[in-house]
């Protein structure tokens, strides 16, 4: 730093170039906030040695013929003065490498120049040498400003950003998004031989890494190096490729950096780039029996589609939907990862990454299935009260997880304790089971319910921290393994254990209580031990006492914390007018105090993706639109749509596998709890705008990442690891429940005419006849369909539609019911908008429309528009 550095100002983008390195210092918009910089530019005093990555670095992995390892060489390994070249005119500077690369067979050199309105950064890598030299793998550091640490919410939100890949390759990027996502988007681009082949963490960089700062990474051009050493015997996103360069050989390796004016011309932007498009429909998690579509956009023709592995997709192409699409529908074949590859005429190669899944109803049956089985704990002599459960699961090793040094796994509290029966409860919302039920109900009356919760005294409905403990002096010889290191704070004492006061720990049990009484309600020939109302009423209980016996953390939203709106709805339509009257008067001064804040997403955490969805639903629901909008834009920061299953729709998450998993560090978790749970904020807005097409996209992907990870068997991991040296599941089941919640609760079929593509379904079958619209539903409950055009919401509070059909110019919809093995049972359907009504039934007290049993068909007529 001390010798200074240059300025330079492009139509879009403007910043700093250290004399020393010729690493970029500062990176702004031209016209942007003065505060605000892409890059960690606050830290660089601290940055500034050895080891410490900047934008302009190059990592190589390279060797000759006859040599046998790979030899290392970066830019940040050993720095020296790097020797200036010549620059003028679009070249901004210039740089000959070799100083800063010690002992490198290769010459390198490096550019910052103009092109357009756009920044390039550009590497000539030359071999002088009479031998060939092969570049294994060739990767550009990209450490933009996502450190978090020290600061606030607003300052986080004022001076931070968040980045996402697409990695395909071509037609791959990133994105860097302000953590508010308002204004523009930063976007890294190809631009020369720099294919998007693989993301690579940057943990050799010295910056501490942990819940404030997830770490920096780096895009790699090539990877075969890595593939062959430190990611050995994983399969890759895409396949790693190496370069070699032939005697006096030069290539070219350069990415572009540009802006987008929003995140939702992200995509604009990238077609008016001249880069390859992709659009999924819905997008890239695609059940056995709901084939997707894609829509590609690109100047060039495709030339060819590959599909690996062999078979597990078939590609069929469409009518386009216009001129400027081309459309295909992609079926799945066999369940897992599977990759397409679209070469084009002029060369470019884009990779877009599936996820094949059973049907969206076995993948849940299949859970509900393992949560009962592998994972039912029953031991009367269980010193901890924990018999019966449902208990977290290591899938590793096959076996429950019973006691842990983080007390709260073995737990059955927090929301890697409680994450699998609180899945198992969740999964009876969609598909009751007479057997599953009957094991609940053990847990409910005889764990839950006096053991997780207190049911009585000065502490009643309050929530324990976990069952388990670790306190030896006190408990038998043998209670503990020495195996397990127990000397970590995380071992809690009983004293901890027993404490009531994390508000995060009463959703779920609020849940749990919601979930008997919808039981009790609609099915009682499988729950009638206690009345509907007892449960609905514990449900309640549950609620308030998150607030007056939790209040710290309760002043901020909860994960599943929509929960509380849904009871308060169902006190309203059950009469309760006093419960619910207290219930809403205690949520709506939580509401209150989130509007007196510019970002109300504060948690135990410094900055979390867990808040956003409890706060933007009661601001909703009170009508403090300012604060539902300032929710959703900021959720949109960190919620991609992108042509990848593992990050589209994924919400940011990084340390939960540190608080809820087996392999415990800070890496980019995808299809944590928070995808579906901020998919809950999402659809709702989708709702309200039915036009907004990006939120639908969004929502369903967070939503059906719920399912995403869900093994063959029915395992239910937390998270999938993003690291390329392990590219799978974590090994246990952890806080997966929270996210189920969300589908359990929310998801639905969704039907949309599209202007470019035409008629789609989220989650369903559609065909089309001259009269209207056929929809096969698909979801796993069957029981929520939004039809876009009318804006309706129609909900199956109890029984199944199994078709909708729909005609489009006197909106008449009929339902086919699906028909239950209960020949008494009635289906209980809700019209959330009073835009239609149920042809020849009236609504009961609570807004019901009830289907006598053995009915196959209603209709629905729109009454108002």
């Amino acid at each position: 730093m001390d010798r200074g550095e240059q300025k330079f100002s492009l139509p879009k983008l403007k910043g700093s170039i250290l004399n020393s390195s010729q690493t970029i210092s500062s990176l702004q918009q031209t016209n942007g906030e003065a505060a605000f910089d892409y890059t960690p530019v606050e830290l660089l005093n601290k940055r500034d040695r050895n080891l410490f990555y900047h934008l302009g670095d190059i990592n190589l992995r390279i060797k000759k013929a006859a040599d046998a390892e790979w030899t290392n060489y970066s830019t940040a390994a050993d720095r020296h003065d790097i020797k200036a070249l010549p620059a003028g005119q679009d070249i901004l500077a210039a740089a000959d490498l070799t100083p800063t690369l010690p002992n490198i067979p290769l010459h390198v050199s490096r550019t910052w120049k103009r092109k357009g309105d756009d920044l390039i950064l550009q590497f000539d890598i030359h071999n002088p040498t009479n031998q060939a030299i092969e570049i294994g793998s060739l990767g550009i550091p990209l450490p933009f400003n996502n450190n978090l640490d020290g600061k606030n919410l607003d300052q986080a939100h004022a001076h931070n950003v968040f980045m996402d890949p697409y990695i395909g390759m071509d037609a791959g990027y990133m994105q860097v998004n302000h953590l508010h996502g308002k204004g523009v988007s930063l976007l890294v681009l190809p631009e020369e031989n720099a294919p998007f082949e693989a993301y690579n963490p940057l943990n050799t960089d010295p910056t501490p890494r942990g819940i404030t700062f997830e770490g920096f990474h780096e895009w790699m051009i090539h990877s075969k190096a890595h593939a062959e050493t430190d990611w050995k015997g994983v399969e890759q996103w895409n396949t790693p490729t190496s370069r070699i360069l032939k005697p006096n050989e030069k290539a070219t390796f350069a990415l572009r950096f540009a802006l987008a004016p929003s995140i939702r011309e992200i995509e604009q932007t990238l077609v008016q780039n001249d880069r390859p498009l992709a659009v999924g429909a819905p997008g890239f998690v695609v059940p056995l029996n709901n084939p997707a579509k894609l829509f590609v956009q690109y100047g060039s023709a495709i030339k060819n589609i590959d599909v690996y592995p062999k078979n597990a997709l078939t590609i069929t192409k469409n009518k386009s939907a216009n001129g400027k699409w081309s459309g295909y529908q992609v079926k799945g074949n066999r369940w897992g990862r599977a990759r397409v590859t679209l070469t084009y005429a002029d060369g470019k190669q884009q990779t877009i990454h599936y996820k094949v899944i059973k049907s969206e109803r076995d993948v849940v049956n299949d859970l509900g299935n393992f949560l009962t089985t592998k994972q039912w704990y029953e031991n009367p002599n269980d010193p901890f009260h924990r018999s019966p459960s449902i208990i977290t699961y290591d899938d590793e090793v096959h076996r429950q997880v019973t006691e842990e040094q983080r007390a709260w796994y073995a737990g059955l509290s927090d929301e890697a304790g409680a994450g699998s029966w609180l899945a198992a409860m969740m999964k009876q919302v969609v598909q009751p089971n007479a057997d599953e039920i009957a094991k609940l109900k053990r847990f409910m009356n005889e764990t839950l319910y006096g053991n997780i919760q207190h049911k009585s005294g000065e502490k009643q409905y309050g929530v324990v921290k976990s069952l388990f403990y670790y306190e030896p002096d006190s408990m038998p010889a043998g209670t503990y393994s020495d195996s397990i290191n127990y000397t970590l704070w995380s071992a809690w004492p009983k004293k901890e254990a027993d404490n009531i006061g994390r508000s995060y720990n009463y959703p779920h049990v609020a849940a749990a209580h919601w979930v008997f009484y919808r039981l009790a309600r609609h099915y009682p020939h499988l729950v009638s031990e206690e009345t509907w109302d007892t449960y609905l009423d514990r449900a309640y209980e549950t609620s308030v006492a998150m607030v007056e016996k939790a209040p710290h953390y309760a002043q901020y939203g909860q994960m599943e914390g929509s929960i509380f709106l849904i009871i308060l709805q169902d006190l309203q339509r059950e009469g309760k007018t006093q419960e619910a009257a207290k219930l809403e008067s205690l949520m709506r001064e939580r509401a209150e105090h989130w509007r007196t804040l510019n970002y109300p997403f504060g948690s135990e955490m410094p900055w979390d993706s867990t808040g956003q969805e409890e706060v933007y639903m009661w601001s909703d629901y009170f009508d403090f639109d300012d604060k539902a909008t300032v929710t959703l834009n900021a959720i949109l920061a960190y919620m991609p749509t992108v042509p990848h299953w593992g990050y589209n729709g994924s919400a940011r998450r990084y340390w939960d596998f540190v608080y809820g998993g087996k392999l415990s560090r800070i890496e980019r978790q995808l299809h944590h709890y928070g995808s579906a749970l901020n998919a809950i904020p999402v659809l709702d807005a989708y709702r309200n705008a039915p036009e907004d097409y990006h939120l639908l996209r969004i929502g369903h992907a967070g939503m059906i990442g719920a399912l995403a990870n869900v093994t063959e068997e029915g395992f239910a991991p937390g998270a999938f690891h993003s690291y390329p040296s392990t590219l799978a599941n974590d090994g246990i089941t952890g806080d997966y429940g929270s996210g189920f919640y969300g589908y359990a609760a929310y998801a639905g079929t969704y039907i949309v005419q599209h202007p470019e593509f035409g008629w789609l379904a989220f989650s369903g079958n559609l065909t089309e006849d001259k009269k209207g619209i056929q929809v096969e539903i698909t979801t796993a409950g069957r029981n929520r369909i939004f039809v876009a055009s009318e804006q309706l919401m129609i909900h199956a509070e109890s029984g199944e539609i199994a078709n909708l059909y729909y005609q489009p110019k006197n909106g008449e919809i009929t339902l086919t019911l699906v028909e239950s093995a209960n020949k008494n049972a009635t289906v209980n359907l809700r019209l959330e908008q009073d835009t239609y009504e149920v042809v020849g039934i009236k609504k009961d007290a609570q807004g019901r429309y009830t289907i006598p049993a053995g009915t196959k068909q209603v209709k629905l007529k729109r009454v108002s528009r």
